[in-house]
């Protein structure tokens, strides 16, 4: 939108959030409040995004990185004079600004676009973001003419009988002609009782001064709420979970109980995938086309190819390839990236390693700090030993190895290619290619040795 800026309140403590965590930091759905508020103002491409910061300002500021400018409100007095720090970087620009708090994570880009539409097309000076709730106590109340016309916005202290029957309320989003908002904003005064400036009183005085303000509705109440607490923080996740669960059912993903599901708000789905219970899908993961996860796992920032099977197990920041299975009770780590048609079964653990195409590791094995080839079969109870009590270090495995039962590789070593381990041994040297490698000592048995024992 030409001309259209942005102003974002991330200033305030949030005491009632009880934690060290600075409130607009607060996940939901995996991504901080206030990411949820810039990615969707980023939509509408306003011309400057400007956040103001308070407390754990360096904290927002890594958080968001340059998809916004920011200003300092160093005492945090009230939402006026917050944004009147913004003066020095919008206060002489032509144009519409748009102000959002950034503890409300659920206000969709589609309804700042049509509030600001809506502001453009009423020559307003300033526009109100508004919702009719159920149970409007606490909120300011939008009390309108009989030609549906903004007469006046009264807090709920200040309200009438009558006005405290009215149910659309002030979200505490708006538009304002930019130039008349910082004009007006020196106006403002804290003659109240917390001694603070209030971003609303700018609507009173406009309109005192015979400035016309104008409201816009939002259908979906939900989208106005604030977080100001742990319970409504609870509140606002389960809302976005369910909008994310909607979308991607809706773009072909089977979800089959979303109530049990967990999706972040940055992950990607394809169609056709089967999310079952239970399953977590955090950060910016990618999932391809007809795989199913779950039932009871964990995908964090990796990446998995169509037609992959992901079963009660975890995988963290790694990338699966295509017709691969993992589980169950797997447990992918780390920089670990699986090939295609690769099998990794239960009670498999696997940190920072990379498995060619084909290879398989079926069950009760380690691989830590491997280079594995193609078509390589890891036998049951197979252990990478990468670690000397000081360095790690990487064992390669050329294409087409077989290792058998219970061996051990002692890093650093190289199986060559074709290459072949004896059920049992432990390998501390390198294996030439097509060669059989048995390191176990020989079999003695001592006959009639137990019958001896048990005389003593």
């Amino acid at each position: 939108m030409s001309n259209t800026y942005a102003i974002v309140l991330a200033a305030g403590q949030g005491t009632r959030m009880k934690s060290d965590l600075y409130k607009v930091l607060h996940p939901v759905c995996g991504k901080p409040m206030v990411a949820h508020v810039i990615d969707n103002i980023k939509k509408l491409e306003a011309k400057r995004i400007v956040t103001i910061v308070g407390h754990g300002a360096e904290q927002v500021e890594q958080t968001l990185g340059a998809k916004s400018e920011y200003v300092l409100q160093e005492e945090q007095l009230g939402t006026a004079h917050a944004v009147g720090q913004a003066d020095s970087v919008l206060g002489n620009l032509e144009g519409t600004t748009i102000v959002v708090c950034g503890d409300t994570p659920l206000i969709r880009s589609e309804t700042m676009e049509a509030l600001i539409a809506h502001h453009n097309e009423s020559g307003a000076k300033a526009t109100i973001l508004t919702a009719h709730a159920d149970d409007p106590t606490g909120y300011g109340r939008i009390v309108r003419g009989e030609d549906g016309q903004v007469l006046r916005n009264v807090e709920h202290k200040d309200a009438t009988k009558e006005e405290l029957e009215v149910t659309e309320i002030n979200t505490g989003t708006y538009c304002f002609d930019n130039k008349s908002l910082f004009e007006t904003l020196k106006k403002v005064t804290n003659d109240n009782a917390q001694g603070e400036y209030y971003l609303p009183d700018v609507i009173g005085i406009l309109q005192a001064e015979g400035a016309r303000v104008s409201a816009h509705v939002t259908s979906d109440f939900s989208e106005t709420l604030g977080v100001n607490d742990r319970v409504v923080l609870s509140q606002a996740e389960g809302v976005m979970r369910n909008r994310l669960a909607e979308m991607h059912m809706r773009n072909g993903v089977t979800i089959i109980s979303p109530e049990n599901t967990y999706i972040s708000a940055d992950a990607e789905i394809g169609r056709d995938t089967i999310l079952q219970p239970g399953t977590m899908i955090e950060g910016t993961t990618k999932i391809g086309e007809g795989c199913t996860i779950g039932p009871n796992s964990q995908i964090v920032n990796s990446v998995i190819g169509n037609e992959s099977t992901v079963h009660s197990s975890v995988i963290l920041e790694s990338s699966i390839g295509s017709n691969t299975a993992v589980g169950p009770f797997a447990h992918i780590r780390p920089e670990s990236n699986l090939g295609n048609h690769v099998r990794i079964g239960n009670f498999v653990e696997v940190k920072k390693s990379t498995l060619g195409d084909g290879s398989k590791s079926a069950h009760l094995s380690y691989i830590g700090d491997a280079i594995v080839g193609t078509d390589v079969n890891f036998g049951c109870g197979t252990i990478v030993v990468n670690y000397d009590g000081k360095k790690k270090h990487t064992t390669i495995v050329e294409d087409n190895a077989f290792i058998g039962c219970n061996s051990n590789l002692i890093s650093p070593v190289t199986v060559g290619k074709g290459a072949y381990v004896a059920a049992g041994s432990t390998i501390t040297k390198d294996i030439p290619e097509d060669s059989l490698a048995i390191a176990r000592a020989r079999q003695d048995n001592k006959e009639g040795y137990v019958s001896k024992l048990k005389l003593n």
